[in-house]
């Protein structure tokens, strides 16, 4: 045996091998396609009869869609167009869309004033955004806070002091929280809220009117609620429930499990009460009823008065899925807590509720969507929305027989908005996850 032979064995590589590419039929989208789609032979049906239904559905919906009539000034006129094109009217009329598309955003807005709901909606967009994502400048909080007194001056116009009082009247109760602070945090919890409620009922309108009389600074033309509609008032409504819904919510599951029995009462009688009665009824009873409770001569927006009730509606849903996510947490985060010497309310802030927040984030934006939604049963107590325009628009002899255009427009209005904020929490869940599975 020579030298060579000795010390080379046949079963040992020396060399490495060249890596060969993986085989088509095991990546790609031919895998994708084998284990999705056609993984067995009841798949494969399941499959196969999806394909055609979709098929179906498309043949018969796009050429409609795609065909349709995009200019003409009534439906009479779209379908002579129609009938010039393709010899019959079974295409859609997307001209209502057209001529009636600043209706369907702004309702009855004055047109000369469409550039003050653009630029609060623009406002709104940067307002939410650093409290959407944090990695913006937290500056930009300061927006978020001016925000709903601008959006308030911007949508129904008058001068700066009523909305400038109203913030005052937050300003009030803050300072003197600060300055009844070292009596407790509960007696300047009421004191604050009490020097705000004199301030709102009493001081401010007189401070207000007289500073309209006297210096009435950046006036702009007042629109009354009812010339308010369309995307608009949903977007108003849904904005102003949905952020205050939540901190009500809090406080409501908090409360409920609360070891005084008389906050414990208010907070399960309220959120019982609530979820017993359906968002309609509130709504008649925001519309037609309230009004005997005012004083006489006591003027109080339709508008407000609708905001109030879908606030309170969805605060007794939140409630309940805020109280899931502190019941879903461990006991030992509530005594880590108290092994770190923390009050409740540090306990809650720092430890507590962060965690049931991340927990309750599906069902939280679930109430949020349902909350979006349900602004359209504003249409039954005369608030024209988009639904409500929609029937506006069909009694009108011009669009009279106009149906499916109208309603998947609105539709996919509202689908977008939707799917947003769905899309939104996914997103904060996967960055908040810290499990590492």
């Amino acid at each position: 045996m020579n030298d060579t032979q000795s010390h080379t064995v046949a079963y040992v590589r020396d060399t490495m091998l060249e890596q060969k590419p993986a085989p088509r039929s095991n990546v790609g989208a031919v895998r994708w396609v084998q284990e999705n789609l056609f993984s067995g032979w009841f798949n494969s049906i399941l499959t196969i009869v999806s394909i055609f239904v979709i098929y179906k559905l498309l043949a018969g919906s796009l050429p409609w869609m795609l065909g349709g009539v995009w200019q003409a000034d009534s439906l009479s006129e779209c379908r002579d167009i129609l009938n010039a094109k393709f010899g019959n009217t079974h295409y859609a009329c997307w001209a209502v869309l057209t001529e009636r598309w600043n209706q369907l955003l702004y309702g009855f807005y004055p047109n000369t004033e469409y550039w003050r709901a653009n630029l609060a909606f623009v406002v709104m967009l940067v307002a939410i955004a650093p409290i959407l994502f944090d990695a913006l400048p937290r500056k930009l909080l300061w927006v978020s806070a001016a925000f709903p007194f601008l959006m308030v001056w911007l949508v129904w116009g008058g001068t700066v002091w009523g909305p400038l009082g109203a913030a005052a009247g937050f300003a009030v109760g803050f300072v003197a929280m600060r300055i009844a602070a070292r009596f407790g945090d509960l007696i300047a919890l009421f004191i604050g809220l009490a020097a705000a409620f004199v301030w709102f009922i009493f001081v401010g309108p007189a401070v207000v009117s007289m500073l309209d009389a006297t210096l009435p600074v950046g006036h702009l033309l007042e629109v009354e609620s009812r010339e308010l509609g369309g995307f608009m008032i949903c977007v108003i409504i849904g904005i102003a429930g949905i952020a205050m819904s939540l901190p009500i919510g809090v406080v409501l599951a908090l409360g409920r499990q609360s070891d005084l029995l008389i906050v414990k009462a208010i907070c399960v009688g309220f959120i019982e009460f609530i979820r017993g009665v359906p968002l309609i009824t509130l709504l008649f009873t925001a519309s037609l009823i309230l009004n005997y409770f005012l004083p006489p001569n006591t003027s109080f927006d339709l508008t407000v008065r609708v905001i109030i009730m879908v606030t309170m509606f969805a605060s007794a849903y939140m409630a309940e899925v805020i109280r899931g996510g502190l019941a879903a947490l461990p006991k030992g985060q509530y005594e880590a807590a108290d092994a770190l010497g923390l009050d409740y309310w540090k306990a809650q802030r720092l430890i507590i509720m962060p965690q049931a927040l991340k927990i309750s984030i599906p069902g939280i934006v679930n109430t949020f969507i349902g909350l979006f939604k349900d602004t359209t049963l504003v249409m039954f107590i005369g608030i024209f929305d988009m639904l409500g325009l929609s029937n506006a628009i069909r009694a009108n002899s011009a669009w009279n027989g106009v149906y499916w255009e109208l309603f998947i427009f609105i539709g996919l209005v509202f689908w977008v908005s939707c799917f947003a904020m769905s899309q939104y929490s996914q997103w904060l869940e996967r960055k908040l996850r810290t499990d590492h599975h």
